[in-house]
C-alpha cells in the first residue's frame, strides 16, 4: 500500500461531505450516511473498521501487519497478511483476536501449490489506494495482485466474496492457524473435506489482556465455484494428498506456520466463503453458519446488517441545518463505535450456561464505565440490561465481578473494582428487566468486602488497609491477595468512587446501614490529600498550586511522588505507569489529574470555587491531562460544580473538533471500545454523564436541536438551542426552560430521556449568571462552600467565545502512549 493512502480516504471523505452538506436541510435522513468507520483506524485509534453487526462476535476485515493493526485494519502503509472474523475495537496494546485468517491467490507460479507462499510474515500484500471501502455491514478492498476482496457478517459468520481477474489459472485460498498477536498455542488442528473443501478446525490463544487461555473453533465453506483440489500446508510447503494437520507451536517463540487450502478450477472468477465460527466446537461453528447464512447471498446478508444498524441509530436525530457535515460525522461515527464492545456471546460460552445473557470484550471497564455504557443507557437499554445480568452471572460463577473481560478470559484490573459504577449506574436510571438486583448488590458488596487472591484480576487488593486505616498503603502488607504492589493512589481514590456507587444502590434497595458504612468509606480519598504539597514544572517553575494527593505509608508518614510524575508533560522516558511492578502510586495519570467524586468538598479542600476553576484551567491549558484518555472527560465539564457551566462549554469546544476528528487519524487516543465516540456524542448532544448517578450536566448541543426517543418508552426528548450559531460563538446558556418552565439547574436527570422531556435553552456570546447559584449546582455529598451567591466571576474573569489566552483552541502534546506503555494520562471522577 502507498504511503498516500490515508490522504486518498480523507479526500473521499471530503467529498462526500459536501455532497452530503447540500442535502443537509431535510428532516428525514439516513443516519447511517454519516457513519465512517475508518475514523480512528490510524495513529493509535485501534478502531474496527470492517463489517459487523451491533455487539456481533463476527468481525471480518482485513488485517494487516503494522504496528497498528489492533483492530484488524490500519491505512499506515502496511501490507494486508489476511482476512479474518473476529477483532476488538480501539484496544490499544498487543492486537486481539484475528483469528483463522483467509488468503487469496490467483494462482500459484507454475501451476503448483507450492508455487503459493503461506506463511504470513511472507506472503504479506500491498492493496490498492482508492479500493478500500467500508460502511456498517460491509468492507472492500483490492489486493495488488487485482484480487477483490468484500466480507459482510452475521451474528457468529462472516460471508467474503473473491473475485479473481480473468485468467486461465486455478485461484486458491487458504485459511491459517493464526492470530493477529500470534499466540497460538499447542494442538492447533485442521481438516479440510477432499469433496466438498469444508475447512474445520481449532486453536488455542491466549487474551491480549488478561490471563488463562481460549479455544475457537471455525467452519469455512465455499462455494460459486468447482473445487480442483485441496489439502494442507505447514511452513511454505503444501501437499494436496493429506486432509489433516495437527501442529504445535514450536520452540522458537514464534507458532509454526500451518493450515489447510482449497484450489478451484481454472478460469474461476468469483468464489464466496463463508465461515462460522464458536468457542462451544466445531459442529456449532457450522451450524451458526448454516443457520445464519444458509444461501450464501451476500446482499441479504449485508442488507439485514444494514437494517440493523438503521435500527440502534435512528432513536438519536440532530437538526441539520447549517452544521458543516464534519459534525454530522463525527457525531454519528462515534455513535456506531460504541456498538462495536462489548461482544454478545451468549449461547457462545463452555464455561457455564444458566440461560443468561453472556457479554464478552468488556475492554475495559476501567473505560467504559464512564461514558460508553452510559451511553448506551440512554440510546439501548435493552442491551445495557443484558449486560448488566450478564456481569451478574459472571460473578456467581466465577466469583467476582470482571474489571476487565476478553475472550472467555479475566483481563487485569487496572484501578477499582469498576463494574460496581456499572451496576449503579444501571441501578440508579431503572434498568430491571430480568435484572436481580439483590444478586446484584451482593456481587458489588463482595467486591467491597473480600479480597480475592488474584486481585490483579478481579475484585479489589489490600482490603485490610482499606478497611482499618482508611487508605492503601504504598509498600502495603497484604498476604490475602496477590496483584501489581503499586497505584496506590489510584486505587484508594477508585476505591472510593466505588463505594460511593455501592451506597447508592445501598440507599435504593433501602439498606440504610450499609448505605452509611459505604458512603464514610467513599471519603476515604481525603486520607491522601497532603495540604502544603506544591508542585513544580520541570523546568523548575512552581506552577502556584498547593494541595495535592501523595502516597502514605503503612505507618501514617507520608511518601513522595512528583506531582507531575506521568501526566501529559512528563518527557522521562523511563517513567513507567501502567501495570508495571516497577510502576507509580498513579495509574495512567498523574497526581494532577486525580480528582475524586464528592465535587463540593472536593472544591472546598481545593481553595474554594475560584481556586477550582484556576486549577482546572492550569490542567487543560498546561497540557497536563491527556484528553486521549477517559479519566480526562468528566474534568472538561467540572466547571458546573464550581458555578461555571458557560466554562465546560467553552472547554468542550476546546477540544472538538481540535483533538476529534472525522479522519482516520482523528482521534487523541485508543478509541477503547467505543469510549472515545461515547465522548464525542455526549458532547455535541449537550448533556455529558456523570457516571454511577443520574446527573446529566448541560451544555448546548452542537446541533440546533437533538431528540432521542427512548426505546425503553417510545417518548422522545429534546434538547433545543435558541440563538444557535453554526459558528459556534454563541455557546453560553443565557436562560432554560424545561417542558415550558423556567429552569436554572445546570444539570438533569435521566427521567429527561424516559418521560421525553424538552429542554430549550436561549444562547448568547457571554457568559451569564444561568446555572450559577449554589441551588443550581449539581448534588454532592458535601456541602457548597465560598461562593458569592453565583459562580459567575468568582475568578476574576468572565468567559466570551471566541476569547484568546487559556481558551484559545490549540492541539494539545498528542497521543504519546498506547496501551502498552500507558502513560501521561488524565483522570478525573466526580460527584
Amino acid at each position: 500500500m502507498a504511503p498516500n493512502c490515508c490522504r486518498v480516504l480523507l479526500c473521499t471523505a471530503l467529498a462526500l461531505n459536501v455532497a452530503l452538506a447540500q442535502n443537509a436541510t431535510s428532516s428525514s435522513y439516513d443516519p447511517l450516511q454519516y457513519v465512517n468507520q475508518l475514523i480512528g483506524s490510524s495513529n493509535g485509534g485501534n478502531t474496527f473498521a470492517g463489517a459487523t453487526l451491533p455487539y456481533g462476535m463476527a468481525k471480518a476485515v482485513a488485517d494487516v501487519n503494522g504496528g497498528e493493526n489492533q483492530g484488524g485494519f490500519a491505512p499506515d502503509g502496511s501490507d494486508i497478511t489476511g482476512f479474518s472474523h473476529m477483532h476488538d475495537s480501539g484496544t490499544g496494546g498487543s492486537p486481539s483476536l484475528g483469528n483463522f485468517a483467509l488468503f487469496p491467490y490467483a494462482s500459484c507460479a507454475g501451476d503448483n501449490v507450492d508455487g503459493c507462499v503461506y506463511p504470513k510474515v511472507s506472503r504479506a500484500s500491498p492493496y490498492l489506494n482508492d479500493s478500500v471501502k467500508a460502511s456498517p455491514g460491509y468492507f472492500a478492498v483490492t489486493l495488488n495482485t487485482s484480487v477483490a476482496v468484500e466480507m459482510t457478517a452475521a451474528r457468529h459468520t462472516t460471508l467474503f466474496r473473491f473475485t479473481f481477474p480473468s485468467s486461465s489459472g486455478s485461484p486458491l485460498i487458504l485459511q491459517d492457524l493464526t492470530d493477529l498477536s500470534d499466540s497460538r498455542q499447542d494442538n492447533g488442528s485442521v481438516s479440510v473435506d477432499p469433496a466438498t473443501g469444508r475447512i474445520n478446525g481449532s486453536a488455542v490463544f491466549l487474551p491480549s489482556f488478561g490471563s488463562g487461555n481460549y479455544t475457537l473453533y471455525f467452519c469455512t465453506d465455499f462455494n460459486g465455484a468447482t473445487i480442483r483440489d485441496n489439502g494442507i500446508f505447514v511452513n511454505s510447503r503444501a501437499n494436496t494428498s493429506v486432509k489433516d494437520l495437527k501442529i504445535s507451536r514450536s520452540i522458537n517463540g514464534y507458532p509454526l506456520p500451518g493450515g489447510a487450502f482449497v484450489r478451484f478450477a481454472p478460469g474461476t472468477t468469483s468464489v464466496m466463503a463463508r465461515v462460522g465460527v464458536s468457542f462451544i466446537n466445531t459442529q456449532q461453528a457450522c451450524s451458526n453458519a448454516e443457520n445464519e447464512i444458509p444461501s450464501y447471498d451476500f446482499t441479504s446478508v449485508q442488507n439485514a446488517a444494514v437494517s440493523a444498524w438503521r435500527t440502534k441509530l435512528s432513536p438519536i436525530t440532530v437538526s441539520r441545518s447549517g452544521v458543516d457535515s464534519s459534525y454530522l460525522f463525527n457525531f454519528y461515527s462515534g455513535i456506531y463505535r460504541t456498538m462495536i464492545n462489548p461482544q454478545n456471546y451468549t449461547g457462545e460460552n463452555p464455561i457455564w450456561n444458566d440461560g443468561q445473557p453472556y457479554f464478552d470484550s468488556f475492554y475495559c471497564l476501567w473505560d467504559s464505565f464512564r461514558s460508553q455504557i452510559p451511553f448506551l443507557t440512554v440510546l439501548d437499554p435493552a442491551s445495557v440490561t443484558q449486560m448488566i445480568r450478564s456481569l451478574i452471572s459472571t460473578q456467581q460463577h466465577l466469583g467476582w465481578l470482571p474489571d476487565c473481560r476478553m475472550s472467555l478470559c479475566k483481563g487485569f484490573t487496572q484501578g477499582g473494582s469498576n463494574a460496581d459504577n456499572v451496576l449503579g449506574d444501571a441501578y440508579l436510571k431503572g434498568l430491571s428487566d430480568g435484572i436481580d438486583w439483590n444478586a446484584g448488590y451482593a456481587a458489588v458488596v463482595k467486591d467491597a468486602e473480600d479480597e480475592p487472591y488474584d486481585w490483579s484480576n478481579e475484585g479489589r487488593g489490600g482490603l485490610d488497609s482499606w478497611h482499618n486505616l482508611g487508605y492503601i498503603p504504598v509498600e502495603d502488607f497484604d498476604y490475602k491477595g496477590f496483584g501489581t504492589m503499586t497505584r496506590s493512589i489510584s486505587r484508594t481514590l477508585e476505591y472510593s468512587y466505588n463505594d460511593f456507587v455501592i451506597s447508592e444502590i445501598a440507599k435504593g434497595l433501602g439498606n440504610t446501614a450499609d448505605q452509611q458504612k459505604y458512603q464514610t468509606r467513599s471519603e476515604n480519598w481525603q486520607n491522601l490529600f497532603k495540604k502544603d504539597q506544591t508542585s513544580a514544572l520541570y523546568n523548575g517553575s512552581n506552577t502556584g498550586f498547593v494541595g495535592f494527593f501523595q502516597p502514605k505509608y503503612l505507618n501514617e508518614t507520608w511518601g513522595y511522588q512528583n506531582p507531575l510524575k506521568c501526566s501529559n508533560v512528563d518527557n522521562n522516558p523511563n517513567d513507567v505507569c501502567s501495570l508495571q511492578n516497577t510502576g507509580p502510586e498513579t495509574f495512567e495519570s498523574s497526581i494532577w489529574d486525580f480528582i475524586p467524586h464528592d465535587q463540593a468538598t472536593l472544591i472546598t479542600t481545593l481553595g474554594g470555587p475560584s481556586a477550582f476553576v484556576s486549577r482546572l484551567n492550569y490542567l487543560h491549558d498546561n497540557g497536563i491531562t491527556y484528553i486521549g484518555n477517559e479519566p480526562a472527560f468528566l474534568t472538561v465539564y467540572q466547571y458546573h460544580y464550581a458555578g461555571r457551566p458557560a466554562l465546560s462549554a467553552l472547554r468542550s469546544h476546546f477540544y472538538i473538533p481540535s483533538q476529534f476528528q472525522p479522519t482516520e487519524d482523528g482521534l487523541p487516543g485508543n478509541d477503547d471500545s467505543g469510549a472515545m465516540g461515547s465522548f464525542i456524542a455526549f458532547s455535541m448532544m449537550g448533556l455529558f454523564p456523570n457516571p454511577g448517578q443520574s446527573v446529566y450536566l448541560i451544555t448546548p448541543p452542537y446541533f440546533e436541536s437533538v431528540s432521542v426517543k427512548s426505546p425503553a418508552t417510545g417518548k422522545t426528548a429534546t434538547i433545543r438551542n435558541v440563538g444557535f450559531d453554526p459558528s459556534y460563538k454563541n455557546v453560553f446558556i443565557q436562560n432554560a426552560t424545561l417542558d415550558g418552565k423556567p429552569y436554572t439547574k445546570n444539570w438533569i436527570d435521566h427521567s429527561f430521556f424516559t418521560q421525553g422531556k424538552e429542554l430549550v435553552l436561549h444562547l448568547g456570546s457571554s457568559e451569564s449568571q444561568w446555572g450559577t447559584r449554589v441551588a443550581d449546582l449539581p448534588p454532592s455529598l458535601g456541602e457548597y462552600t465560598g461562593f458569592n451567591g453565583t459562580g459567575v466571576g468568582t475568578n476574576g474573569t468572565n468567559a466570551t467565545a471566541g476569547a484568546g489566552g487559556s481558551f484559545a483552541r490549540r492541539a494539545g502534546p498528542g497521543m504519546r502512549y498506547a496501551r502498552e506503555a500507558e502513560m501521561g494520562m488524565a483522570m478525573g471522577l466526580g460527584v
